[in-house]
């Protein structure tokens, strides 16, 4: 990928909206492109913080992993996300991993001391870096919100509605969702178990609320399903 293209793609990411072409252009001077192999890890928690990235084409799963070895999944990325944001933290080591799912990735990558000059001298980008953090905040709060207060079947089933909100193509009535997780992961990213998404997935089929295979999820109704 050339500057151009660079360029281009830096001018897609919602991040960077309000910056004027040549803010943007400046950015794209300092930033370079990558391509990560399929499951690979793009860093791991106690590495040091010191790049921020771009993600442009596949999917990352963040996540960290317990005392027994057990995984945890905090979030799927999508395209056009900013990511490793603890870069913006001075020293700061890495505390969760950043893997690719099942298709290779394309990314954009920064190394933090050339951004914080550009942040110094672009005032609307250290906004934007602001208001980004702030949005991280408040949906890792709601995601702990979410471990407290609801049982596993209400928390398997926001997952539904909300990857049908983002990624699912209408056909009618009905919700298409292709996905790369395997029940297990979905069971690490919702704070559930294996078995318990399995119970609840054929709960919903029984229930003609959805219906299911191992690469995509079909909903119903919507709105019957939240």
């Amino acid at each position: 990928m050339d500057q151009q293209q660079i360029t281009r793609t830096l001018e897609r990411m919602p991040l960077l909206s309000h910056l004027n072409p040549t803010e943007i252009e400046q950015i794209a001077g300092i930033t370079r492109h990558q391509r990560i192999p399929r499951f690979q890890f793009i860093y791991m928690a106690d590495e040091k913080a010191d790049q921020i990235y771009f993600l442009i084409k596949g999917k990352i799963k963040m996540g960290t992993f317990s005392s027994d070895g057990r995984e945890v999944i905090r979030e799927i990325l999508q395209p056009e996300q900013l990511f490793g944001e603890l870069a913006f933290s001075s020293n700061a080591s890495r505390v969760d991993f950043a893997q690719v799912m099942q298709e290779e990735v394309e990314l954009l990558v920064i190394h933090m001391t050339d951004f914080r000059k550009l942040m110094a001298e672009i005032p609307s980008l250290t906004f934007a870096c602001i208001q980004h953090l702030n949005i991280r905040l408040s949906r890792a709060e709601e995601r702990l919100s979410s471990l407290v207060l609801k049982d596993a079947r209400e928390r398997i089933i926001d997952f539904l509605v909300e990857t049908a909100g983002r990624e699912g193509r209408k056909v009618g009535y009905e919700t298409l969702v292709k996905h790369q997780l395997t029940q297990q992961e979905i069971a690490n990213l919702t704070g559930t178990s294996r078995q318990t998404v399995t119970s609840v997935l054929n709960d919903l089929r029984k229930a003609n609320l959805i219906y299911f295979n191992r690469n995509s999820i079909l909903i119903r109704d919507l709105q019957k399903l939240a």
